[in-house]
């Protein structure tokens, strides 16, 4: 007992030097733009200046990663999305590549998995996307070091429309 009233004395008389508060919050805090997304977050001062900023950066990526090369991860990441549910589809309506082995006759997109995976087509996937990642990645490098490469631009179809003119286009 006595011992719980001697901490109580101590934690009370510690107190007593301790700085007073005046109840105010900080004049520096307030003063940050607040995001719009996030009201309660300051805004991210990476994203300004590019389309959709609203704000939205709540784990503040953009302050230890370069904007274009989150640019070039999200659209990258949108394109694979779009294939990946066109194939999806495409499997389960029933478009097939022909010369198919007997064995794949009849897989929708839930089942094809593992017959995939035992026939090895998954494997070559893997080394092909691979592969792909590895030349990607020296555009992306490139337009890290400044070379004025627009984040997802690999130059794919730029002669496609040399010479049309506006109503052709």
């Amino acid at each position: 007992m006595k011992t719980c009233a001697a901490l109580a004395l101590l934690v009370g008389s510690a107190a007593a030097f301790a700085p007073a508060s005046t109840g105010r919050a900080s004049v520096a805090l307030n003063a940050a733009e607040k995001s719009e997304a996030l009201p309660m977050l300051p805004a991210p001062q990476n994203l300004k200046g590019y389309v959709g900023d609203v704000g939205f950066d709540p784990l503040r990526i953009s302050d230890y990663f370069p904007m274009d090369y989150l640019r070039e991860a999200e659209i990258k990441h949108g394109r694979i999305c779009m294939l990946a549910w066109t194939g999806f589809v495409a499997v389960d309506l029933g478009l097939r590549i022909p010369g198919l082995p007997q064995e794949w006759e009849g897989l929708t997109s839930a089942t094809a998995h593992d017959p995939l995976v035992s026939y090895g087509s998954l494997g070559n996937l893997l080394v092909w996307i691979g592969m792909a990642e590895m030349v990607s990645w020296i555009g992306v490098s490139q337009m890290l070091q400044g070379s004025g490469r627009a984040p997802g631009d690999f130059g794919l179809g730029v002669g496609l429309l040399k010479g049309k003119s506006e109503e052709e286009v």
